[in-house]
């Protein structure tokens, strides 16, 4: 008996899985037949490479190169997806540089896609689970393998933004070390630029590798100024911004710098020590929910028991 219930279940479920496939492939087939006015009209106005796309070797990041260049085209048509529902291109350039990430926007976008994969995978593992443990109806479980796809991709959107978050709270950590250490290296006598390259080569870190970055553009003939905003310009921290402001305007105006990096060291410390106290506060306040939900019912219980006790059995 319960063979036969469980084998319309198994029915269901592949049934449910074949239409669910069946539809994304109409739907993915539709979309790739559409054509855009700039698809027709890009072809003569760009120049044309005189090497086919074919031949140009593309650099693989995977260690599987030959079924990477096999799926680089289904990969390019989820990506373009993932751009229209999920976050712009724009965001995602600007935390992979906050982040210190050598990816480019068609490489996270294809990490996208994997992690969308496995979460469609795990999804459909789920919903084969559910529905022939509980015989669940197709639409619930078709709403589940595709929040478990959506789920993927949206996961790995927020792992970069942690990436970003820790990698600031990293260089606000470093930061009073390494105006101080500039301030002396400018106490002591030395150029601006010297000063950086003394920091970047003794200390290692992540504001170390935005220094060794700005003396690249440096190098390179872009004036320290300029190179210190692109600086600023690729963290959102303002202790950074004043930094390197405050270094460009000692520059251009000939003040002393070692009083300005000591007095930015201070405020960052300032800063810091703010910023733990609150933290210490907000952990404070956490410690209280064991306290309140957990202990102190346990206490008001073994306190109140034995009262109960004593009037029950005089009753």
């Amino acid at each position: 008996m319960s063979g036969l219930l469980d084998t319309p279940v198994f029915a269901g479920a592949g049934l449910g899985l074949v239409l669910g496939v069946g539809l994304c492939l109409v739907l993915w087939r539709l979309a790739a037949r559409r054509v855009r006015l700039i698809d027709r009209v890009s072809p003569y106005l760009r120049d044309r490479p005189t090497t086919s796309r074919l031949l140009i070797e593309q650099q693989a990041v995977t260690p599987f190169p030959t079924l990477e260049r096999m799926l680089r085209p289904v990969m390019g048509d989820a990506a373009r997806m993932l751009e229209r529902i999920g976050s712009p291109a724009a965001s995602i350039r600007r935390r992979l540089t906050r982040a210190g990430s050598g990816l480019s926007i068609e490489q996270f976008r294809a990490e996208q896609v994997v992690w969308a994969t496995l979460g469609l995978a795990a999804g459909l593992v789920l919903a084969v689970v559910i529905g022939t443990t509980r015989g669940v109806a197709l639409v619930p479980l078709l709403g589940v393998v595709a929040l478990s796809a959506l789920g993927g991709a949206l996961a790995r959107d927020q792992l970069l933004s942690r990436q970003v978050n820790a990698r600031e709270q990293r260089m606000i950590a470093e930061f009073p070390t390494v105006a101080e250490l500039l301030a002396l290296a400018v106490g002591a006598g030395e150029s601006p630029v010297a000063a950086l390259d003394r920091v970047a080569r003794t200390t290692r870190g992540e504001l170390a590798a935005e220094i060794r970055a700005t003396l690249a553009d440096v190098r390179s003939g872009v004036p320290l100024t300029q190179a210190l905003e692109r600086m600023a310009g690729r963290t959102d921290l303002a202790s950074v911004s004043r930094f390197t402001e405050g270094v460009a305007t000692a520059v251009e105006r000939g003040t002393p710098l070692a009083d300005v990096l000591r007095a930015q060291a201070q405020d960052a410390r300032e800063v810091g020590h703010r910023a733990l106290m609150e933290a210490g506060g907000r952990k404070e306040v956490y410690m209280m929910i064991p306290v309140v939900f957990l202990l102190l019912p346990v206490t008001v219980l073994f306190a109140v028991f034995p009262g109960l006790s004593v009037l029950r059995i005089g009753l």
